[in-house]
C-alpha cells in the first residue's frame, strides 16, 4: 500500500472530516478527497460512509484504522527513542501503579524528579487494573506482583508488608492494645476484604475483622485509610513503606503483619534505551534505597533497645 495514502486516511479517520484532516496535513480538501478515493479504488472497497455531519468508518475502514493506529503508535515510540538517544530527558511518560502506592508514596516524591528533569511530562494512571504495557497503555508500571506479560523488562524493587498503625494521640486517648483480643475495643480502619487489593492485605483484614470489632471504618483505598489514621480515627491497616514518611506513627501489635508483597517495576523491551524510562527507573530505585536504609536504621535502634 501507498504509505502516503495511509497517512492521509489515518488523519481523516481520526478527524472525521476531510476539511479538518486537510488542516492538519496542510493539504486542500480536494487533495485529501482524491487520495482517499484512490486508496478505496486500490483496495476495491468503501472506507467511509459520507453524510452531512462528517465521515463514519465502514467495517473495512475500522479494520484499516486499527492497523494505521498501531503503526502510528510504533512510529511515535521509534521517534521518541531516536530523540531520547540524542537529546535530554523530556516529553511524556505514562506511568501506572496502584492507587495507594501512587498517591501515598510516588506522588509526594515527584517534586524531586521534576527538579532533575523539568521538561518531563508525566501522565500518572492510578488504578488497580493491570494495564497492557506491550500495547502501550502505559510506558512503565509499578505493581504489587510480578507482571505476567511477555517481552517486559522487570525489576523487583522491594517487599512490603501490611501492618497496624495509629497516632500517639489516638493511643493516648484510647489506650494501646496488647493482644489481638484487645482490638475489639478499638476502631479498625481498613479496606474491605472484597475490595481489589493485594491478597495478603485482604487475608489480614479478614482475620482482624473475625475478632468481632465493635467499630470499623472501611475505605476503598489505602490513601483514605491513611487519612483516617492521621486524623486519630482509629487503628489502621497500612503498608509498611509509609513509615519513612510518617515517623511519628506508632506500630500496634508488632507480631501481627501480612505476608510479604513483592513490588515490581516493569516496562516494554522496546523502551530499554528510552532516557525517560531510564531516568524514572533510576529515580525510583534511589528512593527505594532510602526506604531500605531507613528501615535498617530503625531495626538497629529497636535491637539496641
Amino acid at each position: 500500500m501507498d504509505w502516503d495514502k495511509l497517512r492521509i486516511f489515518h488523519a481523516v479517520a481520526d478527524a472525521g472530516s476531510l476539511t479538518h484532516a486537510g488542516d492538519v496535513l496542510h493539504l486542500s480538501q480536494s487533495a485529501v478527497s482524491r487520495q482517499i478515493r484512490a486508496l478505496e479504488d486500490s483496495l476495491n472497497t468503501t472506507l467511509f460512509h459520507r453524510h452531512a455531519r462528517g465521515l463514519i468508518l465502514t467495517e473495512q475502514g475500522e479494520l484499516l484504522f486499527d492497523a494505521t493506529s498501531a503503526m502510528a503508535r510504533k512510529l511515535d515510540t521509534t521517534a521518541a527513542r531516536i530523540r531520547d538517544s540524542e537529546e535530554g530527558v523530556f516529553g511524556e511518560l505514562k506511568v501506572t501503579t496502584a492507587t495507594g502506592f501512587g498517591s501515598m508514596w510516588l506522588v509526594p516524591r515527584l517534586a524531586k524528579l521534576y527538579e532533575l528533569y523539568p521538561d518531563l511530562k508525566i501522565n500518572l494512571i492510578l488504578e488497580e487494573r493491570v494495564l497492557d504495557l506491550p500495547m502501550r497503555e502505559a510506558d512503565v508500571a509499578i505493581r504489587m506482583k510480578e507482571p505476567s506479560q511477555q517481552d517486559l523488562i522487570r525489576r523487583r524493587l522491594l517487599n512490603i508488608r501490611m501492618r497496624l498503625y495509629a497516632t500517639p494521640q489516638y493511643l493516648e486517648a484510647a489506650g494501646t492494645p496488647q493482644t489481638i483480643q484487645d482490638m475489639a475495643a478499638h476502631r479498625l480502619i481498613c479496606q474491605s476484604p472484597e475490595t481489589p487489593q493485594v491478597s495478603s492485605g485482604a487475608v489480614l483484614a479478614q482475620m482482624l475483622l473475625s475478632h468481632n470489632m465493635t467499630s470499623t471504618l472501611m475505605v476503598n483505598n489505602y490513601f483514605g485509610v491513611l487519612q483516617a489514621v492521621l486524623n486519630h480515627v482509629g487503628i489502621g491497616l497500612l503498608p509498611d513503606y509509609l513509615i519513612s514518611d510518617f515517623p511519628n506513627m506508632v506500630r500496634v501489635l508488632p507480631d501481627i503483619q501480612s505476608g510479604e508483597v513483592p513490588v515490581f517495576l516493569a516496562f516494554p523491551e522496546e523502551l530499554r534505551a528510552s532516557r525517560r524510562v531510564t531516568a524514572f527507573r533510576d529515580f525510583v530505585l534511589e528512593e527505594i534505597q532510602s526506604i531500605r536504609k531507613q528501615q535498617a536504621e530503625d531495626e538497629a535502634m529497636a535491637d539496641a533497645k
